[in-house]
């Protein structure tokens, strides 16, 4: 009882309430000075200059816990601050991780949640208790002395003339620092401005792109029946296929499928799907990306080269540009938005049947998109039970303990992938016209890979394993027997660095025939003017970075080297 005691009146004692607080407004720049790779004067300045602003606050009323709750948007981005770092290991929240909040789907989310568990209890460990105090501190009125606010109010001009020399120290002694980037938590505030925003811009996407059109047109002879497929994969990684020299068997369809030609060394420019998949799908790429609120994508311009189009999804509406582009085409299902629960969770087997009722159409010029659902996380989820070919697969807690367990469901995942696609391109077969399909995915993912133990994707800084993805085209015996040029270069540039976000758009388009001012066809690797471009990757600023810049670490550029990938 008297320990109890003693414990309570030290948390009535206001004074110590006041240090308590700035203890825990302090705690997530005490921690990014050991995750970022930034300079020491940076990790003074991200301590110091803060913290005096923090005290300056404190100081400025006599009841700690009003502070403290004023506070609140701050002890709100520590937490999430927290969160992430227990996530991805390293950088401050960035834009795209508020946009993924209003990106993401709630049963994505909740299939998360649980594996971040952990983490959650650390936040709540350390905030919700200081909250109770501080309310605690309001509803008693309790005050700290007059003594101790002129006190701590004199002393909070040095702390801020100690903030700011430190500001100013690191500015000199680095040349790279950037108060916007490494100042948590004004990196943070200006994120949230981006986010806002970019948000903006998107929603005024219909009046931005309006007027704009490809001034396509075919190139191709009518009278040949003709359809062209484009399939956007989800978090595939390129070192899981077997076609990639995997020693597993996650091929075992495509393996066998003639005409079929898959790319070795390609780097995707995002790991985040609501950048990856627009750049995919439009002209854009990470050195212009910031024009696609301008432009439209390349549905439209197979609708102007005479196309009939569709886009077929197996995600639902997420508010971003995917949806935007996809509802260009003359049919377009997102197949999840079909049934009105959130918990409905279709296999990609469904988009086929689409496919196939498409293609009953017998129209003469055909263009499809697909978007899968691929590999996401929960892996064990985007496959049939009876198809669970590497076992064990469950449990897929996002654990390292549990990393073997995770493997076999991903790449049973892939193997999924692989029989969608081998269906698909049997599906075209039997069509007995011109055809072609085109496949990559969006970025990759983590699977606790090394000792850094990161798990998923859309970290502020990609590993090897989310940004090499996989890059596959198929033609029909007809068709490259139609365009023998497009099918030689194919197997020309087939060991070249490939950037998937600029080529494949590109590619579709001289693969279809249609002719834009648009296309640049040094960026299609179906032609003999195909030129490899130097590796950038679209940072959270929406710049184009090398991969050097945006300070990926030492271990992916081993495996990058490790796989014959130039990334300079």
């Amino acid at each position: 009882m008297k320990l109890f005691r003693d414990i309570k009146k030290w948390f009535d004692n206001q004074e110590h309430l006041f240090y308590l607080f700035l203890v825990i407004l302090i705690v997530p720049n005490v921690v990014l000075c050991f995750t970022e790779p930034i300079s020491w004067t940076a990790k003074i300045c991200n301590i110091l200059l803060p913290l005096s602003i923090y005290y300056a606050v404190m100081a400025w009323s006599r009841n700690c816990g009003r502070t403290f709750w004023l506070l609140f948007p701050f002890i709100f981005f520590g937490a999430f601050q927290l969160v992430l770092l227990y996530l991805f290991g390293q950088s401050i929240i960035a834009v795209d991780m508020f946009l993924n909040l209003v990106t993401t789907n709630s049963s994505e989310a909740l299939e998360l949640l649980d594996n971040l568990i952990p983490a959650i209890v650390i936040v709540v460990v350390l905030y919700i208790p200081a909250l109770i105090l501080a309310t605690i501190s309001i509803v008693h009125k309790r005050r700290l002395s007059e003594a101790f606010i002129r006190q701590a109010r004199r002393r909070t001009l040095y702390a801020l003339s100690a903030g700011i020399l430190s500001l100013g120290t690191a500015y000199l002694t680095d040349d790279r620092y950037e108060l916007k980037s490494e100042l948590y938590p004004a990196n943070v505030c200006y994120n949230i401005a981006l986010a806002f925003q970019r948000t903006a811009q998107t929603r005024n996407y219909h009046k931005t792109s309006k007027d704009f059109t490809f001034h396509a047109r075919s190139t191709h002879q009518a009278g040949e029946r003709e359809v062209y497929v484009m399939v956007v994969g989800e978090t595939s990684r390129a070192c899981n296929w077997a076609l990639y020299g995997y020693e597993r068997e996650t091929n075992p369809g495509l393996s066998g499928i003639g005409g079929l030609t898959a790319f070795s060394h390609v780097l995707t420019e995002s790991n985040t799907t609501h950048k990856s998949v627009p750049m995919l799908l439009s002209p854009v790429s990470a050195s212009s990306f910031d024009s696609i609120y301008y432009q439209k994508g390349i549905i439209t311009a197979f609708k102007e080269a005479g196309y009939q189009t569709a886009f077929f999804s197996n995600q639902r509406y997420n508010h971003s540009l995917i949806d935007f582009f996809g509802k260009e085409a003359d049919t377009y299902d997102f197949i999840k938005e079909d049934v009105g629960d959130s918990n409905y969770n279709p296999s990609d087997d469904e988009l086929l049947k689409l496919v196939a009722k498409e293609l009953g159409k017998g129209v003469s010029r055909q263009f499809i998109v697909l978007h899968t659902y691929g590999s996401h996380f929960n892996y064990k989820e985007r496959y049939p039970a009876e198809q669970a070919f590497f076992l064990p697969d469950m449990p897929v807690d996002a654990e390292v303990k549990y990393k073997d367990n995770l493997i076999n469901a991903y790449d049973n995942s892939i193997r999924y992938t692989d029989n969608f696609l081998m269906r698909l391109i049997h599906i075209l077969q039997v069509q007995n016209c011109h055809a072609a399909m085109i496949y990559t995915s969006d970025h990759g993912e983590d699977i606790f890979d090394d000792s850094r133990c990161l798990f998923l994707h859309a970290s502020p800084v990609p590993s090897y394993y989310q940004i090499h993805v996989p890059f596959l085209i198929w033609m029909s015996g007809s068709y490259r027997q139609a365009y023998p040029s497009l099918s030689a270069a194919v197997l020309a540039n087939k060991q070249k660095n490939v950037s998937s976000s600029v080529s494949f758009f590109h590619t579709m388009l001289e693969l279809g025939g249609v002719e834009t001012p648009y296309r640049n066809d040094s960026l299609s690797v179906t032609s003999a003017l195909f030129t490899e471009k130097g590796r950038v990757y679209l940072n959270d600023h929406n710049e184009a970075r090398t991969l050097n810049d945006i300070g990926m670490r030492k271990e992916d550029f081993i495996m990058l080297e490790k796989r014959g990938i130039y990334y300079k």
